[in-house]
């Protein structure tokens, strides 16, 4: 029988390496975001961390303020900076990243982790049903998870093109993908980023940019534990998926669709949550 020569696509090691990569992640200077900034530091890229103002990370004593919280990230020649803005504000986006290309270079990845069941009020609304939400509540919930992530992506996303190169993650959540209440407008907002998300795919598909979707489940960030009744059970670690998500579990998820190792994989949903989801659509 005649040697099959090895497919040399196939023979090559994806490293997973972001070395000499870009990266630029929304709401990391605390929660789930600051442990993704963590993750893609870890791995060689140069990371913005960005939060909504200076002292967002102090609020669940995640750190003194933005400026040190980024200073610490640094490690093995990656450099990291801290940006602030407000994502919801075009003008505000459009800043944030002048400011990441002009000290750090072209952005080749992406992260919108900013967000949160977070109202007008800076609180999560209540009432927070279907029809007895407010108004204002709805706006500034939608605003905070499906607008910032669509200003984001179309300031970033045009340039990536333009470069045939990058890789956009965008948050969604396990309340996008099922019935739930209280909580609606939230879910709606990410089912909506799941479909743009979609739609962005395809546009930028030629161009040969990335865009894809990870979906949390409960996940034990500082703010989590802060506002939340938690299950003691839910708490422990160990063989069974039946508990919370560490952190660093939803970030490798991210570094993995953030890097080469993703390279053939755009427009899709990666639900991180154990399978609590299981049959979510």
């Amino acid at each position: 029988m005649a040697d099959i020569a090895p497919n040399s696509e196939l023979a090559v090691q994806r490293s997973g390496s972001l070395k000499g990569a870009v990266a630029l992640v929304t709401g990391s200077g605390r929660g789930l975001g600051h442990t993704i900034a963590e993750k893609l530091v870890s791995l060689g890229a140069d990371v913005a961390v960005h939060d909504i103002d200076e002292d967002a990370p102090a609020q669940y004593g995640e750190g003194p303020n933005l400026t040190a919280v980024a200073a610490a990230l640094g490690c093995g020649g990656t450099r990291t900076i801290g940006v602030t803005g407000d994502v919801t504000d075009e003008e505000a986006v459009a800043n944030i990243v002048r400011q990441v290309e002009s000290r750090l270079g072209q952005v080749s990845i992406l992260v919108n982790c900013a967000g949160g069941d977070i109202g007008a009020a800076g609180t999560k609304p209540n009432p927070n049903g279907a029809v007895d939400i407010s108004m204002a509540d709805a706006m500034a919930v939608f605003k905070r998870n499906f607008i910032s992530t669509m200003l984001m992506c179309r300031a970033v996303a045009p340039g990536m093109a333009a470069r045939n190169k990058g890789a956009i993650v965008n948050f969604g959540s396990l309340n996008g993908h099922q019935a739930v209440s209280p909580e609606v407008i939230y879910g709606c907002a990410k089912a909506a980023i799941v479909h743009y998300t979609r739609c962005l795919a395809l546009e930028m598909r030629p161009a040969g940019v990335r865009v894809n979707v990870v979906s949390p489940g409960p996940a034990k960030t500082a703010r989590f534990l802060a506002t939340r009744t938690t299950d003691p059970k839910m708490m422990e670690e160990g063989p069974s998926l039946d508990r919370y998500a560490v952190p660093g579990e939803i970030a490798d998820a991210v570094a993995f669709l953030a890097s080469d190792q993703s390279r053939f994989i755009s427009g899709q949903v990666l639900r991180v949550d154990g399978g609590i989801g299981l049959y979510a659509a």
